[in-house]
């Protein structure tokens, strides 16, 4: 019963970092799209909107990354380590 409750425990948090990187991705478009559209209507014959692009591109990136492309996950597996040594320590 108890591994049917942390599947579930880790199910939903790794089902709410996929929304959160959504919901960045989605702000990351709509802001970087309104940039955009300032840059046109400003008539601007430099494309400044690329530099906060690219900066927040980065950071999207590497949120990404975290989600989708981290395997089994650093944090879960360092959760895991923490948690075997506190056992070892308290068990003695």
């Amino acid at each position: 019963m108890t591994d049917d409750v942390e599947l579930r425990r880790l199910a939903m948090r790794r089902a709410d970092m996929k929304l959160a990187f959504r919901s960045h991705a989605l702000s990351y478009v709509m802001v970087n799209a309104g940039l955009v559209g300032i840059y046109f209507l400003t008539g601007s014959d430099y494309f400044w909107p690329i530099w906060p692009m690219l900066g927040w591109g980065i950071g999207l990136a590497a949120h990404a990354a975290s989600v989708y492309f981290n395997g089994d996950g650093i944090r879960d597996r360092m959760i895991e380590e923490e948690l075997e040594k506190l056992r070892r320590t308290r068990g003695q």
